[in-house]
């Protein structure tokens, strides 16, 4: 009998709609904007595809919402290893990850921070995975999506994938990142198993060399702003030179929405943005992680499925530096907004602007070629 570990930051992700940008340290004020939990659910979505196998698997987990719930309510056969309060800590993460020493494979839910309690937890000494649930995820640990996370698990656990390779656990300064700063530390590195379709790239910083080819870019995008209509402007460098050429304050690592090429409203919520869509047409324009190739689902879950369902295709506008979309190797652009329906709606081929009336079709998919 195969054993799967199985660990979820039961509060990961809560920030990310409410724009607080993280959770750490923050979960009392995510509660207060109306956040709800939704690690389980996402974990549920990576289990699914570890079902065919519940007859002969034992999940080590700890107790309550951190995994003990979830994995029974599924049918799986657990075993508690570690028993925890209703309010989980760091602490209760590195233990509970201790006490899954002898487990075939961890599978844990979160972000970069739980990335990081595992890896103080068991170093480079046992073969982890993670399934992306937190607001900031920038660690090559995390599948690009819950379902490929179940599906990697299931193939490494039949010995179907039997390489593992080292993957960065990085993470940053929160308080930093609120105040518009990315500080990013390297902490270590996790065994991840291997199939490159399956797990997400790091995180690229944008180099000094693309400012050029970012405010070009820019001028095109303002070109095609049309009169009295809503444009949101997700976080990134190169939206971040759009809203510098219009001489807009900006905030980095949120959304703002401007009209008429005046600033609107800053740092908007999943239901300021709401609220905003009724009251007249509204665009969205985004640009996609460096090196990941993440349009939605990792750092602006402000813009959420409720919000996507609302945008569709029709009304994005996507924009990338050449050197960016080069770095993708052909990969699909990707998004993972938490709901299979709208991911799907979103699907299919896209013109993103590259330069002044400079266009590239590129692909949107949810999974990697």
């Amino acid at each position: 009998m195969k054993t799967l570990g199985l660990l979820i930051n039961p509060i990961a992700g809560m920030g990310g709609s409410v724009g607080l940008k993280g959770t750490d340290g923050m979960y009392q004020e995510a509660v207060r904007r109306g956040a709800v939990r939704k690690a389980n659910a996402r974990t549920a979505l990576a289990l699914k595809a570890l079902l065919p196998i519940r007859d002969d698997l034992l999940v080590l987990c700890p107790s309550g919402e951190m995994g003990e719930d979830l994995a029974r309510e599924m049918g799986f056969q657990v075993k508690v290893v570690y028993s925890c309060g209703p309010d989980t800590t760091a602490e209760d993460t590195i233990a509970a990850a201790r006490a899954m020493a002898d487990a075939d494979l961890l599978l844990f839910a979160g972000g970069d921070g739980t990335a990081r309690d595992v890896f103080t937890a068991v170093g480079d000494q046992k073969v982890a995975l993670g399934v992306p649930a937190g607001v900031k995820i920038h660690s090559p640990v995390y599948a690009i999506r819950p379902e490929a996370a179940g599906e990697l698990a299931l193939s490494y656990l039949k010995g179907a994938c039997g390489q593992t390779r080292e993957a960065e656990v990085v993470d940053i300064d929160e308080a930093a990142y609120r105040e518009g700063r990315v500080n990013t530390s390297l902490y270590g590195y996790l065994q991840v198993p291997y199939e490159r379709r399956f797990l997400q790239s790091s995180k690229a910083p944008s180099p000094l060399s693309e400012r050029s080819q970012q405010v070009n870019i820019a001028w095109e995008m303002i070109d095609q702003m049309k009169p009295d209509l809503y444009y949101l402007v997700g976080p990134g460098s190169t939206t971040k030179t759009l809203m510098d050429v219009l001489e807009l304050p900006d905030t980095l690592i949120g959304v703002d929405l401007i009209c008429n090429k005046k600033l609107v409203q800053s740092d908007l919520c999943e239901q300021d943005i709401l609220k905003r869509m009724d009251e007249r047409e509204t665009h969205l324009i985004i640009t996609p992680t460096g090196g990941q190739g993440f349009l939605l689902g990792r750092g602006n879950q402000q813009l959420s499925a409720a919000v996507m369902r609302r945008i569709g295709r029709e009304r994005l506008h996507v924009l990338a530096t050449q050197e960016k979309l080069f770095h993708l190797h052909g990969a699909p652009l990707l998004v993972d907004t938490g709901d299979p329906e709208v991911d799907r709606m979103l699907t299919g081929y896209v013109r993103v602007i590259i330069g002044y009336m400079e266009e590239q079709i590129c692909p949107i998919g949810a999974e990697r070629q």
